[in-house]
C-alpha cells in the first residue's frame, strides 16, 4: 500500500517537503530525514523528463514516496510521471468539476477511469508481482495506491470542494493557502475569518468524503499547528529554501 494512505488509514500524520532543487542527490537526502514524502515540482521549477525520472528513482532508493506536483490539465502531464513511477498527483489551479473528471479519466485505469496502458516502470515493466497476475489485478492496484490530489487554491475549486471531495477517483485536496489567500482577495492573511471558513470548509467536505486533507506550510511550526486542526498530512517548506537558511545560519554563526 501506498505508505501515506497507509498512515491516512492509521489516522496518523505523515510529513513531506517539496523538491525544487533540481538534484536527485537532493532527493536521495531527503530520503534520509524521516520524511513520509517528497514532492518534486514541476509547476514553479524547470525541470525535464530526464529530471523527473532520476528523482523518482532516487525517491525509491531512499525509501521515500515520490509525488509530482504536474503543471497542467494533459494526459501526457497526467501519464507520464505515473508511468515513470510517481506514486501520487499534485493538480495545481483546478477550477471547475470538469477539470477534475478530466483528471481521473487520464489518472486511472478502467473501470474508474481511462488511463492509457504500457509496460512501464510503474508496473516494473510487466514483471512485478501485480502485472503478472494479469491486468485486472495490476489496474486495482493502480487505482487504489497512486494518489489524484487536486490543489484547492482557486474560488472555483472551493465552489465545488464537496462535489469534488465526493468523486470516485479523487484521493484527497491539497491546501495552497499562498493562492487561496489571494483568490479570496486577502493575500497572505492566513489568519482573516474568510481563510479560516475556507480552509475550515475543505477539511469538513475531506472529512465526509473520507478524503485525505493536505496543506503546505512554510515552516514547522505552521505545520504543527496545521496538523493540530486536523490535516492528514503536512508539506513543509522546500528544500531550496531550506538550503539557504541552513547555509545563512552557519555564515552568520562564523561570524558571530
Amino acid at each position: 500500500m501506498n505508505p501515506i494512505q497507509e498512515k491516512f488509514q492509521r489516522g496518523e500524520l505523515s510529513v513531506g517537503t517539496f523538491t525544487q532543487l533540481g538534484s536527485p542527490i537532493a532527493v536521495e537526502c531527503l530520503g534520509r530525514t524521516g520524511l513520509d514524502y517528497v514532492l518534486i515540482d514541476t509547476e514553479h521549477c524547470a525541470v525535464g523528463v530526464e529530471f523527473l525520472t532520476a528523482a523518482i528513482t532516487a525517491a525509491d532508493a531512499a525509501g521515500i514516496t515520490p509525488l509530482v506536483r504536474i503543471n497542467e490539465i494533459s494526459r501526457s502531464a497526467v501519464l507520464q510521471p505515473l508511468d515513470y513511477g510517481a506514486q501520487g498527483l499534485i493538480v495545481p489551479a483546478v477550477e471547475t468539476v470538469e477539470q477534475v473528471a478530466e483528471l481521473v479519466r487520464y489518472a486511472k485505469f478502467p473501470p474508474v477511469g481511462n488511463r492509457g496502458y504500457c509496460p512501464t516502470r510503474d508496473g516494473g515493466w510487466g514483471f512485478d508481482d501485480e502485472s503478472l497476475q494479469g491486468t485486472e489485478t495490476y489496474f486495482a492496484r493502480c487505482n487504489r495506491e497512486t494518489l489524484l490530489i487536486p490543489q484547492c487554491e482557486t474560488r472555483g475549486c472551493l465552489e465545488h470542494i464537496d462535489e469534488i471531495t465526493a468523486m470516485e477517483g479523487v484521493d484527497g485536496i491539497f491546501v495552497g493557502p499562498f493562492d487561496l489567500s489571494i483568490a479570496l482577495g486577502i493575500p497572505m492573511q492566513f489568519d482573516a475569518p474568510a481563510m479560516k471558513e475556507a480552509m475550515a470548509r475543505i477539511l469538513e467536505a475531506c472529512r465526509r468524503n473520507h478524503k485525505m486533507a493536505f496543506i503546505f506550510c512554510g515552516d514547522a511550526d505552521t505545520a504543527r499547528q496545521r496538523a493540530a486542526e486536523g490535516y492528514d498530512s503536512v508539506t513543509a517548506g522546500l528544500d531550496a529554501l531550506m538550503l539557504t537558511n541552513a547555509y545563512r545560519d552557519m555564515v552568520r554563526t562564523i561570524w558571530s
